[in-house]
């Protein structure tokens, strides 16, 4: 196929209106892109009222009318011009933005390509002035509350080609309404009206952020979310993470702001989607709401034209901080963690557990690798006593239960004992309640497989299997985690004879640039070559894997992140496998202290709602779902 002939043009200036549409390109992709602009600079004039209004899609018209500061008739023409702006006038204040716009390009750029109306009204201006067109307009009174209007009419008629890649009416609305919702939904100090072809579509009213998130993003998430509130140094953390089971199969639930701004970051992304390894199922995707601030110094958002991506000046240390914020909040995923049972599941269909709230008690240490039996501790009834004998705060129905259970029990072989895991609270101590154990007490075991409980809200299930998975997991994380941090320094396995693998520039330039930390992470990775590299010795724990890959996925996450999360995924991949072998097998018959005792372990451990491969352990169904199936009342 032959190429085409190229045509040689003397080099010239090119006139400013295709300059500007040049422009336009880059800055209005789709009348979302537009929406967004117009948002961002109604907020930096301090609004604390907005309306949005569209008609087809945005194509006809984007008006957007807010209650800031307003712009002086004098300056309304310079509000048109290409990089003009009152954010900016030095590169200190570019090193230093705290606006979310600041490159004075986004109102001559959808000028170029579109009709645009400004009017606007001052506090000291006895009314309101517009300006038509471009910044070559005339200024002339108007009418108009303080504050301004952009009335952007007629989206790409002056570029035919560019309007024939916009999609459908609806398509196009509805990218409109998603900016809408990010920017509502970091701003719940604003009210935000939309309305679409002259009927409204949402409506805001000023709130807080809770019932912000709770009014944009569903009762659902509302009720399976936990607050999030974390400083350290110049960096905050705060917002909602979903809870496990308020995954998603797409990544349709997940704003994240930096400043007020959002943005996709894979750094970030990848920070939050790490702490949700441990409880999150399969290729399922997490919810959340997190506000990142930090001194706008910290962070360059001139990295793109859209302002969507940004840079961190200390990757590595953001990087950490959210990721060990949010693993903390996840931990509280037990059946203790926040102060109510989980929500009930309907007759009809067995849901995952909701919302936890009760705070878990703390429980003992363990020293490393002491609970790789598949065993219980000690049950936390009083030596001799029966679960079914009558206690304060259990209800008569569960003695009643216990007698159908009780010849059974008494031809089992007593359990032997253990060391116990846990400090078990014992009836002498205080009397026990479904307060103190919210996972009720064990009533049957069936088929080898789930543990049948009680609690004051009806029945509990239990996959014993995946239930003490977590518990034996946990507790190997913990007895680790207490070995590093005493000091201990990183075992390391040196390989007899070093692995050599072909590495390309990048891979090689990290190795070299980034030995200290390599060295801290339990590796000596040395270049031997311009294209070669020797692993010398990896971290004693994961002697056993391949030592090439390893390489590569440590000198990748090192690239990009800025330090390594490979060790500890490995890590925990280990230590979950080692779990899983040693834990309680299906069809192994358990006596109904064993049973208890398991109930007890998991509302004391950390992340007890879902096992280590994010499926659930138990799940509740309520007194009403058990009466619907048996149509009583009815």
């Amino acid at each position: 196929m032959n190429a085409p002939a190229l045509t040689f043009r003397p080099i010239q200036q090119l006139p400013d209106q295709l300059i500007s549409q040049i422009a336009a390109g880059e800055v209005v992709e789709r009348p979302s892109a537009v929406v967004k602009e117009l948002l961002e600079n109604a907020l930096d004039a301090g609004s604390t009222q907005i309306t949005v209004r569209l008609e087809e899609g945005g194509v006809k018209r984007i008006a957007i009318t807010d209650n800031g500061r307003g712009i002086p008739p004098e300056e309304l023409p310079l509000a048109l011009a290409r990089h003009a702006t009152s954010k900016i006038a030095s590169l200190t204040d570019l090193e230093n933005v705290s606006t979310l716009g600041f490159r004075g390009e986004a109102l001559a750029s959808i000028a170029a390509v579109a009709s645009v109306r400004v009017t606007s009204r001052t506090a000291g201006s006895p009314h309101a002035y517009e300006i038509v067109g471009s910044h070559h307009g005339a200024v002339s009174p108007s009418s108009g509350a303080f504050g301004t209007t952009i009335d952007v009419q007629d989206l790409y008629f002056n570029t035919p080609a560019r309007r024939k890649f916009l999609k459908s009416e609806q398509t196009e609305y509805a990218h409109c309404a998603e900016v809408v919702r990010r920017i509502a939904l970091a701003r719940p100090d604003v009210s935000f009206s939309l309305t679409h072809n002259g009927r409204t579509i949402d409506h805001w009213n000023v709130s807080e952020p809770a019932k912000r998130s709770a009014q944009i993003l569903g009762g659902d998430f509302a009720e399976a979310r936990l607050a999030l509130d974390e400083s350290a140094g110049p960096l905050r953390l705060h917002g909602y993470v979903g809870l496990p089971t308020a995954s998603k199969a797409r990544a349709d639930g997940q704003f994240f702001y930096v400043n007020g701004r959002f943005v996709r970051d894979k750094l970030l992304v990848h920070a939050v989607r790490a702490a949700y390894q441990d409880v999150l199922h399969g290729d399922r995707f997490p919810s959340y709401v997190l506000a990142l601030e930090l001194d706008p110094a910290l962070v360059d958002v001139n990295v793109h034209p859209s302002k969507i991506e940004v840079r961190f000046r200390d990757s590595r240390a953001v990087h950490q901080f959210v990721f060990h914020a949010v693993q903390r909040t996840l931990a509280q995923t037990s059946a203790t963690a926040h102060g109510s049972a989980p929500a009930p599941i309907s007759a009809a269909e067995i849901k995952p557990s909701g919302t936890p709230v009760w705070q878990p008690r703390p429980h003992e240490q363990t020293s490393f690798g002491s609970q790789l039996a598949p065993t219980f501790s000690p049950s936390p009834f009083a030596p001799g006593s029966r679960w079914d004998e009558p206690r304060a705060g259990v209800t008569q129905s569960t003695e009643a239960y216990g007698a159908l259970f009780a010849a059974n029990e008494s031809a089992r072989p007593a359990a032997p004992a253990q060391s116990p895991a846990t400090v078990p609270l014992s009836a002498s101590e205080r009397p026990l309640s479904n307060e103190d154990f919210p996972l009720g007490f064990a009533l049957a075991q069936l088929h080898g497989i789930y543990i049948l409980a009680q609690n004051t809200k009806g029945l509990v299930l239990v996959d014993m299997h995946a239930a003490h998975e977590r518990i034996l997991y946990e507790q190997l994380k913990q007895a680790l985690d207490a070995r590093l941090d005493g000091q201990e320094e990183m075992q390391v396995q040196a390989m007899l004879i070093p692995v050599t693998f072909y590495a390309d520039a990048v891979e090689v330039a990290t190795a070299q640039d980034h030995q200290d930390t390599l060295k801290a992470l339990g590796f000596d990775i040395a270049a031997l070559s311009p294209t070669t590299l020797a692993v010398r010795s990896v971290p004693s724990l994961l002697k056993n894997a391949d030592a090439q890959t390893l390489a590569r996925d440590v000198l990748r996450d090192v690239r990009e992140y800025g330090g390594s999360r490979v060790l500890v995924e490995r890590r925990n991949e280990l230590l979950g496998t080692l779990a899983c072998h040693t834990a309680v097998r299906a069809n192994r018959i358990l006596s109904t202290p064993e049973m208890n005792a398991l109930l007890r372990q998991m509302e004391s451990t950390e992340r007890a709602d879902q096992c280590n491969h994010g499926r659930p352990t138990w799940v509740q169904l309520e007194i009403a779902a058990l009466d619907k199936l048996f149509l009583r009342g009815q």
